[in-house]
Order: structure tokens, then sequence, then C-alpha cells
């Protein structure tokens, strides 16, 4: 039956009950009905009945025109290129029961996270429509076309068609997706606190015997594709991210010229002077042979060697400690490899975004974002299989060497590190050199 008309009689059938129930009393005792605590625990009883089954009525039916594509009025407005409104309903509900590599290939996750992640952004989704447009569209419709838009990297056209909405509303949803999840929930790519740090160096420690190492450091480029008065052209965008053992990201910053160099973008972030000024990696040193090491990241050969920022040797001879240093740092660079191929898998950053500068920075915090999300549920669409020529770092081409006291202080610190690699690669037995300070 349908739950309004349920909802009407049960009204009607209570109402009329507590009619007669008052006519009863009152034909008794007129002046004693009113105090009878057994005819209050009635009434209350029937009252809560009613607020109930009006309760069931308004959710069932809230939630049944939440998932409705648009109503007749506004299937016009809405499917203006000629699509069939209800079509994107019905594909993302086909979407949600076909093959799990089907959905994936749409969807760049599984249907489980899919379902938990609409109802996590659901109001967040639905609360906000186009300017002088009511989208009656469902959570899940919208985050089917703005994800759809990022693993797949489909135009705005061609997703129109396929979820039988217009294309303005396709641009929308997409973009809204972004600025909802860079808005929001950018506390999922936040650097670590110091305690969670201690995990993230332990993960390290545990993986390559190098003690204090808090993340590895890269920047990777995404192309951009302009429309100047050349006849257009391809730019790159610089996003510098930190990364853990696990491949998660630990803090990103995108937005900057793909044609300055990683140490420039470094040097013109946040991360750099928070850094630089004791603001993160400020933990208390540990002691390796009698050597303070403070916490710090390792970065390949285009990053310069730091106190906090670990680089390879150049020139290494093999079997040495120095060679059993590249070692373990390469181990660790794998992880950044591994996260920047998993960005890249995302279809829209995998080429040229159409996109303005500003809406391509927020398509990359959405994907980074989305990528920690994918690792947390662990799904496992979160990594790439493959992660082919970005395992390629620059090793031998270091163009930074730090000749004042900051830089002896950074080698001497790598060279104690390099001794305990050594130890660490030839041996797992005896006891542990180091201390805390």
């Amino acid at each position: 039956m349908d739950p309004r008309k349920l909802s009407a009689l049960l009204s009607s059938l209570v109402s009329q009950l507590l009619l007669l129930l008052l006519l009863l009393f009152n034909s008794n005792d007129s002046n004693h009905f009113l105090y009878d605590a057994n005819f209050f625990s009635i009434l209350n009883y029937f009252l809560s009945s009613q607020e109930i089954a009006a309760t069931l009525s308004f959710v069932s039916v809230s939630r049944k025109r939440k998932r409705t594509h648009c109503s007749e009025s506004d299937s016009e407005s809405i499917g203006e290129d000629g699509g069939d409104p209800q079509l994107g309903v019905d594909r993302v509900g086909l979407g949600l029961t076909r093959d799990p590599d089907s959905f994936k290939a749409c969807f760049r996750m599984k249907s489980s996270t899919f379902e938990w992640l609409a109802g996590l952004l659901e109001p967040l989704l639905e609360c906000r429509d186009p300017v002088g447009l009511r989208l009656n569209l469902s959570a899940e419709l919208r985050l089917g076309i703005g994800l759809f838009r990022l693993a797949t990297g489909s135009s705005y056209p061609e997703i129109a068609r396929r979820f039988g909405v217009s294309e303005s509303v396709t641009r929308f949803c997409a973009k809204h997706l972004c600025r909802v999840l860079c808005t929001n929930f950018r506390f999922w790519v936040a650097f670590p606190n110091p305690e969670e740090l201690k995990s993230v160096s332990s993960s390290f420690e545990q993986l390559t015997g190098l003690p204090n190492c808090c993340g590895v450091i890269d920047c990777p480029r995404f192309n951009i594709a302009n429309d100047n008065d050349n006849g257009g052209g391809i730019d790159s965008i610089a996003a510098q991210i930190v990364v853990d053992s696990s491949s998660r990201i630990l803090s990103i910053i995108a937005g900057f010229k793909g044609d300055k160099g990683d140490y420039r973008v470094l040097k013109s972030s946040t991360l750099y002077k928070d850094i630089d000024e004791g603001r993160l990696l400020n933990s208390c040193p540990v002691l390796v042979n009698g050597v303070a090491v403070s916490q710090y990241l390792v970065g390949d050969g285009e990053y310069p060697l730091l106190p906090w920022l670990m680089v390879p040797f150049v020139d290494v001879v093999p079997g040495s400690s120095q060679r059993n240093f590249n070692v373990a740092h390469s181990t660790m660079l794998a992880s950044a490899s591994k996260t920047i191929a998993s960005l890249k898998n995302w279809g829209i950053l995998n080429k040229p975004m159409q996109e303005e500068l500003k809406a391509a920075v927020a398509v990359i915090g959405a994907c980074s974002i989305l990528h920690n999300v994918l690792l947390m549920r662990e799904d496992d669409s979160a990594l790439c299989e493959g992660v082919g020529d970005y395992l390629v770092h620059g090793q031998s081409s270091q163009h930074y060497e730090e000749a004042d006291s900051i830089g002896d202080k950074a080698s001497i610190i790598r060279d104690e590190l390099a001794k305990g690699a050594r130890e660490a690669h030839v041996s797992s037995l005896g006891g542990d050199p180091r201390g805390s300070i």
C-alpha cells in the first residue's frame, strides 16, 4: 500500500478511536475521566503510534523523492540535450549491480565504497544546486556523475549522454564533488601529528632499517590544456606530495607551474617554512652511533641534502655502506612512485585536463583525497598494479650540494644512517645502536 494512504488510514482510525474513548469516559464520569491514569496511558500510546506512522510515511516519501531523477516540470530544463531524465538513475542502479570489474572501470572503486561515500556526502552533495535551477537528483547520481568524470576523464558531453542529463548539470556535479571534497574533507590529506608520525617512522624503519623517517617527498606534474591566442597548447601543474610507506598521502600542495624545479617548489611551499621554523618534524631526535638524527623526509636527487631531507649518494661503490643506503632509500622512494602512478590512473589526470587552472587544482586535490579514502577503506582499487616509469628517480642527477655548516651536518647524519643501513642489510642480529636523546 502507498505509505501516504496507509498513514491517512491510520490517522483516521486513531482519531475515531480517541473520539470513542472520550465519549465512553464522558458518559461514565464527566468530572473524573481527565484524571484517570489508564486513560492517559492509552491516549499517549495511540498518539505515539500516530506520530510514528506519520514519520515513517514522511521518511519513505522523502527518500523516494530523493531517488527520483527529476519531475516532469524539471525534465525540460535539465534534459535539454534530449536525454531521458530517468536514464541516469537507471544507469547508476545498474552500475551498483554489475560485475565488480566493470563498476571499478566506471567509478574507480568498489560498489561498497561508492555506497559508503554516497551516504557520507549525501547532505553536502544535495544541499546545493546551480543558480536558478533546481536539481531533483539523488546523492548517488550526483556522486556517480562526478566520479565518472574523475575515473574516466570523459568529456562533459559524453557523460551527459551517458547519464541522461544536460551538459551543464554534468559540469556542475563534477565540479561540486571536487569542491565538497577539497573544502570539507581536506583533513584526509593533512600532515600527521607527532604521535601519528611515530607510526609512520616505525613502518619505514621496519622496511629499511633507517630510523626516524617521516615520509617520502616527490613532485609529479599533471598536464592541463590551455586556450591561448597561439592555438592552444599543453601546460603542466606541479603537485608536491609527501607519502608514508603504505603510499598514503600525508601532504599535498598543488598549483605551482610545472616548469618550476622540485626544490623551487619545495622552497615556495608552506611545508618548507613549517619545517624550517620548527613547527613540523620537531620531535626528539634519536641517536645513531652517537649522532643526533632528527625527524626527516627522503627525496630523490632533484632535492638538496638537508638535515631534515635525505637524498641518495652519487657515484657510490658497490658493496659500500653508501650503496646500501641508496638501496634502502630507493625502497622508500617506491612508496611515492606507487602513489603517483595511482593518481595518474585516474583517467582525468592521465591526460591533459580540459579545465581552468583553479578547477584543475581542485581535481588533483579531489583525486588525492579519494586515493586516501580507498586506502582507508582497504579498497584494492587504490593502488595501480604497475608503476612503470614512475619508479625511475634521479639518483644520479643530484643538482644541489650544500657546502655550509647545514650541509656538513646533513652529510654527517646521512653517513651515520648509511652505516645503520649497512648493519641492517648485513644482519638483523645484535643490539640496537640507537637511543633517544
